[in-house]
């Protein structure tokens, strides 16, 4: 099967979930390949918005072949970017089926914005369309309002492209009732996790606790309401001396969340790291804690499970992750309750059947088996 992903994000800003599937799908026989928009913004990317490539990008990333475009996106005008998005998308398309032949399926990952422009191609190849959505609804929160209360038209428009997919996939089932206020679900639906590669985040036995402090980790970007990055900081206060915490992730290393922790000097912040260096930290450490207010499926759960560690989070975060007994669960925004569930994880010694159950539920081939079934459709 000729498979073309349409990715919404891509790096530099995030997106790798596109990439795990299409390796995954590869891997057992498809042809794919990535066609990426990726929109620069003038604050949030500064010197890139200016030395980004103007023409095709064209690269192999972990055999995968990959064609970018990037698009300066102007400040504010989020009707434009979004056509424009669109426009530029369906252009590299028709660029990409002058070299390679019609693809038999396009795959978008969220409905915004590639999910709009997988619709609008569809409608002109005559191909069917899929859409896999990863967005909880707080991300429109953040960026439209409570309740969508700006940028109504979009809502509308996803709603349609929702309904005109083939099937949308989400990535747990939790995300369909999330987001149901905004999209309905008048609309086929089957969920279907992300990639977790298993033969990289592997079991490790970890160091005796006779001499060092017990270690939690949290990877996660620095949106410090979302995250949950407030009630983090005050759970550690109730946490027994000589615990350490290391956060790490776009952004973590910021002012604000500096001053956040800045009476905390046993918490570590990072900044950005790579994945080979998240891996080492989470072999490292005894523990993840992810306090998070919305989640669609935070894939840092799974990585730390893989590698053995159990897991500390909330009530967002959908029933499919909580393995049972590595994951424990605190109320959202309770910072005595998350304190305690911490406490109680420091009993858990980690164990390679946390590692086993994530590769039977997550594993690349399992997923890129799961995925050809719905692609069949």
């Amino acid at each position: 099967m000729h498979i073309l992903e349409l990715p919404s994000f891509f790096p530099p800003h995030g997106g790798l979930f596109c990439l795990e599937q299409a390796k995954a799908l590869k891997a057992i026989g498809h042809e794919v390949r990535i066609v990426s928009i990726v929109e620069l913004g003038i604050s949030r990317d500064r010197k890139f918005y200016l030395t980004a490539p103007w023409r095709e990008e064209r690269r192999e990333l972990e055999g995968v072949e990959v064609f970018s475009y990037y698009m300066r996106a102007v400040p504010k005008a989020v009707r434009y970017n979004i056509s424009r998005w669109v426009s530029l998308c369906q252009k590299a398309v028709d660029r990409y089926v002058q070299r390679f032949g019609k693809p038999d399926v396009l795959h978008a990952h969220c409905c915004k914005s590639a999910g709009l422009a997988a619709k609008e191609i569809s409608m002109r190849l005559g191909i069917p369309f899929f859409i896999t959505e990863h967005i909880p609804s707080g991300f429109y929160e953040h960026d439209f309002g409570r309740g969508w209360q700006r940028h109504v038209w979009l809502k509308e428009k996803m709603r349609q492209t929702y309904g005109a997919a083939t099937c949308v996939i989400p990535v747990s089932r939790e995300l369909v009732d999330d987001v149901a206020p905004y999209f309905g679900k008048a609309y086929h639906f089957q969920p279907v996790s992300n990639v977790i590669d298993t033969d990289f985040f592997t079991f490790r036995e970890r160091k005796s606790l006779d001499n060092r402090p017990f270690t939690f980790c949290c990877p996660a970007v620095a949106d410090i309401y979302r995250k949950g990055y407030d009630v983090l900081s005050d759970a550690i206060a109730y946490l027994p001396a000589g615990v350490e915490l290391h956060i790490v992730g776009q952004g973590t290393d910021s002012r604000a969340m500096q001053k956040l922790f800045a009476d905390k000097t046993n918490v570590h912040l990072h900044g950005h790291l790579d994945k080979v260096a998240v891996r080492d930290l989470l072999w490292q450490s005894d523990a993840l804690v992810l306090p998070s207010r919305s989640e669609a499926q935070p894939l840092v759960i799974l990585e730390a499970l893989a590698t053995g560690i159990p897991v500390v989070t909330t009530e967002c975060v959908p029933l499919s992750l909580r393995v049972p007994n590595a994951c424990l669960i605190a109320p959202i925004g309770d910072a005595c309750a998350l304190a305690e569930r911490m406490q109680e994880v420091m009993h858990i010694a980690p164990s390679r059947a946390f590692s086993d159950e994530v590769r039977r539920m997550a594993s690349p081939a399992v997923i890129a088996n799961e995925l050809s079934q719905l692609f069949l459709l």
